[in-house]
């Protein structure tokens, strides 16, 4: 028997089939060890040795390979075909050989791009040594990553409170997503107008032109920057009569884009399949592993983290034929497409991501894949067939009309698709642009005509800011900078999400103020390690690793070096320095400029202080200089109220309530928020009461202190968010319970308030839960009778569902409760006999069951605790004779 280890159950399954019975194959369900996330994990001292701590869910997985590699004629390893399959592989050896159990086993290692049979069986007829430069650059990424996180993330936690762990590539990619929103808010934008013309030509056509010449000159994008010179062109324009000028004919080729790769997929499916990178990922991976069509376990498509785009001939071939029996041998080129990577630290070691059989059209798999996977798998499919499809053809024409001086001429441009070629199959988007030019057919003129104006318009613009990064558009930019890899792509976007340093909205990156913090942190005090080429050659560096041109340990040697020398500079640094740096760097965002001359800095509360960025044990938040005299703060986002993250050091002021002149407050405890009227410096104590006279002979008592000013404070209740709250609606808070009205039958008063489970109803004696949507400020007497109207669980609580008269002078009423109906006066409660109904019992009925009741007596209370239940009174019990005095001893001489 020969053991196979892969890293999924997928995969086994299917590797199980093609391999037969003198095969048995298992997974590791990927990595079974990694360095244990403590500190001293890796040591640089010691030569950058690592201790690697085996996953304890890995451990059944583990034995159940050791138990089956025990007398197995051999161990061929069969992860993934880069880095980390390499590791994988290289973890399971180390360890079953720490466990001694491959004494006599041979290990080999085998690969495949591709989970087909042939794919399979060829790389078990060829298989390899493990390739440690491999290894050895992963060992490389993996302390390096390790080092970083685990030096660096300490430093931002002392020096900025309320920060998350830093990442080594992970920092970067926040850095340029930070750096975009800079640009955003520093854009100004700009008024620019166009002037457009509809001309009918001699056949009667209509056509239409923008202005591009004025006086003779070019016009440029910001020569007409308002309406009166917009006017004014308008004016010229339509003095003039005008004809053809020039008729501008050509055939233009466009080339099909070439076969995906991981970047390329991950942008593709986010622009037109609205995927995220993780979910492309983990689709594809599906893909690869492999589907059951007709009872065979088929991997549909190629390995799918790969930077290359060059396809094997075999594939090529495959893909030529498919296109000639589809679409007809017009769109098969005369000479295979062979295409070149021009990614920057690209490793072409794989093939691109394709269809490992191009014959299998979507619809000959629809039924075996879920919607999501049919759809990634036909962006795949059509992709590769359109990288081998002939160019398409397209008649460009462009007209100049001009006026009979040619001192303004418009232009009209179109485009005419002779022959489709590729896009008859697939057309890329653009993430950042409207798409594809139009096509516009344009009428059939020729120089000299004359043209008719019909009509002219002036039309308004504003320059626009650059975009923010579209999880395509940033995977995109990473690759053009050589950061990361294709395995790494999707994590470093998740982790930047679950850190909370940036959110995706409208399928945009946005950063948090949390992750502007951070990035000017390391951009101010650790610049070097997030400069893109620093990072992209560290990137070159761990690619001369794994092809053996240089030893890992070097790397590390001259990384750790710098890097703790750095480390080492920040320790002394108070942190009134990194907020001194912080401040001047995210000024223009904290404290933007509107225009008005007002300084945005200068504190609203006092007018004296000014604001600046301030840290709490919470985090970073903005405050007064005047502090504590002023207490004025404000969450670090400009603009906005206060939030969930907002009141992280004092309290908000809101003003002051109107009846009292105290200040009002927004404040934050360890229970949540909750909003105050008045504080310590504002409440006179109270004086203590005089002490009693001292009984004679006693000595007088000591004077009390005055007793401590208690602010009078009301937490925020379920569905009020802090963001909600402003001076009036505190000041509404701080007056509660209020009086709702008289109950229009009992006459008894309801009341609105606030308690320990949130808004309530207070009548007669009892309380009242509101719903969800009820407004305890806001509550009419209406909706209050309404709700106490309700059945509750508990007797007394709601009020009566019926009045049925009097009995000795108190109201008897039928209620609605937890064992069912019962009567009630005067503190009785009567659970209505299973014959009798709210609807039919009289009055004379139910004074009869409240008597029966009362004459029981009170339920018998519920059994106490042995420890809380009251000792039963004892009789006294009779004193023991005293015992006779001893006799003092003498004292020893």
């Amino acid at each position: 028997m020969k053991v196979v280890v892969v890293e999924s159950p997928a995969k086994a399954k299917t590797i199980n089939k093609y391999l037969g019975s003198d095969f048995q194959v298992l997974a590791s369900f990927g990595h079974i060890r990694d360095l244990p996330p403590k500190d001293g994990s890796v040591r640089p001292d010691e030569g950058f040795a690592m201790d690697w701590e085996t996953d304890p869910k890995s451990e059944r997985h583990i034995k159940d390979i050791a138990a089956a590699v025990k007398g197995a004629e051999g161990l061929y390893l069969a992860t993934d075909p880069d880095r980390e399959g390499e590791a994988i592989s290289w973890h399971v050896r180390s360890v079953l050989e720490s466990r001694k159990a491959l004494k006599g086993v041979e290990v080999k290692r085998v690969v495949f791009h591709e989970i087909t049979k042939t794919a399979v069986l060829d790389a078990m007829r060829h298989p390899r040594d493990i390739d440690q430069p491999l290894v050895d650059a992963y060992l490389a990424r993996r302390a390096l990553d390790y080092l970083v996180g685990f030096t660096l993330s300490p430093v931002l936690w002392r020096k900025l409170p309320g920060s998350r762990s830093a990442g080594r590539v992970q920092s970067v990619a926040l850095r340029l997503i930070c750096e975009r929103e800079s640009e955003i808010e520093a854009f100004r934008t700009q008024e620019y107008w166009t002037i457009a013309a509809e001309f009918k030509t001699p056949k009667g056509a209509v056509l239409g032109a923008a202005l591009t010449h004025l006086d003779g000159r070019k016009l440029d994008k910001f020569d007409l920057p308002d309406e009166a010179a917009a006017r004014e062109a308008e004016k010229k324009a339509a003095a003039a009569a005008y004809s053809v000028a020039k008729v501008e004919r050509k055939r233009a080729r466009r080339n099909p884009y070439p076969p995906f790769t991981t970047s390329t997929l991950q942008q593709e499916a986010s622009r037109k399949l609205y995927f995220g990178a993780q979910r492309t990922m983990q689709l594809a991976q599906r893909l690869y592993e492999g589907v059951d069509i007709g009872g065979e376990t088929v991997g549909l498509i190629t390995y799918m983290r790969t930077d290359g785009v060059q396809m094997a001939a075999e594939a090529i071939a495959r893909a030529r034929e498919v296109i000639g029996d589809e679409f007809g041998k017009a769109y098969v080129p005369e000479a295979p497409r062979l295409y070149k990577t021009k990614a920057k630290n690209a490793q072409e070691a794989h093939e691109a991501i394709r269809p490992t059989d191009l014959a299998r059209k979507p619809d000959d798999v629809a039924r075996y894949l879920d919607k999501d996977q049919l759809r990634l798998y036909e962006l795949i499919w059509k992709r590769t067939l359109a990288s081998q499809m002939a160019s398409a053809e397209l008649d460009q024409v462009a007209v100049d009309i001009a006026s009979a001086d040619r001192q303004i001429t418009f232009r009209a441009t179109g485009s005419v698709v002779v022959f489709d070629g590729f896009m008859k199959v697939y057309q890329e988007d653009r993430d950042d642009a409207e798409g594809e030019d139009a096509e516009k057919l344009l009428p059939d003129v020729a120089e000299k005509d004359d043209m008719v104006r019909k009509g002219l318009k002036a039309d308004q613009h504003f320059t626009q800011p650059p975009p923010r990064f579209s999880e395509a558009s940033l995977v995109k930019r990473m690759e053009e900078l050589g950061i990361g890899r294709p395995s790494t792509y999707a994590s470093i976007l998740t982790v930047l999400q679950d850190r909370n340093y940036v959110r995706l909205d409208s399928r945009r990156f946005i950063p948090e103020d949390r992750g502007r913090l951070v990035t000017a942190f390391l951009e101010s005090f650790f610049g070097r390690y997030v400069e893109y080429n620093f990072t992209a050659e560290l990137e070159n560096q761990l690619d001369d690793i794994s092809g053996g041109r240089i030893d890992w340990k070097a790397v590390l040697e001259q990384f750790w070096k710098a890097f703790s020398g750095s480390v080492d500079e920040t320790r002394d640094l108070r942190v009134t320095q990194v907020l001194d740096a912080l401040d001047q760097l995210l000024g223009p965002h904290f404290f933007p400029d509107d225009g008005s001359g007002h300084d945005p800095r200068v504190c609203p509360t006092c007018s004296a202080g000014r604001l600046s960025l301030k840290l709490g044990k919470f985090g970073a938040f903005i405050g007064c200089s005047a502090y504590p005299e002023c207490r004025f703060t404000r969450p670090l986002t400009s603009g906005e109220s206060a939030g969930d993250d907002e009141v992280r050091e004092g309290p908000k002021e809101l003003g002051s309530d109107p009846a009292s002149g105290l200040p009002v407050s927004l404040r934050k405890g360890p229970y949540g928020y909750y909003v105050q009227l008045g504080d310590e410096s504002t409440l006179k104590a109270e004086p203590a009461p005089e002490p009693a006279p001292p009984a004679k002979g006693k000595k007088p008592a000591k004077p009390k202190a005055p007793k401590a000013p208690k602010p009078k404070r009301v937490s925020l209740f379920r569905g009020l968010e802090a963001a909600d709250v402003t001076l009036d609606v505190a000041c509404r808070l701080l007056a509660l319970p209020r009086e709702v009205g008289p109950h229009p039958e009992t006459g008894l008063m309801i009341k609105a308030g606030v308690g320990k489970f949130g808004p309530y109803l207070m009548y007669d004696g009892g309380y009242k839960s509101l719903a969800k949507g009820d407004d305890v400020l806001t509550i009419g007497m209406n909706r209050a009778v309404e709700l106490l109207a309700q059945p509750k669980g508990g007797k007394g609580a709601a009020g009566p569902l019926k009045t049925l008269g009097e009995h000795d002078g108190k109201p008897v009423t039928l209620h609605e409760g937890k064992y069912g109906p019962y009567a009630s006066s005067n503190g009785v409660h009567a659970t209505l006999p299973k014959d009798s109904s709210l609807e039919t019992i009289t009055l004379d009925e139910a004074v009869a069951l409240i008597k029966a009741k009362a004459a029981r007596g009170p339920a018998k209370p519920a059994r106490k605790t042995a420890a809380k239940a009251a000792p039963a009174k004892k009789a006294p019990a009779k004193k023991a004779p005293a015992k006779p005095k001893a006799k003092p001893k003498k004292a020893a001489e």
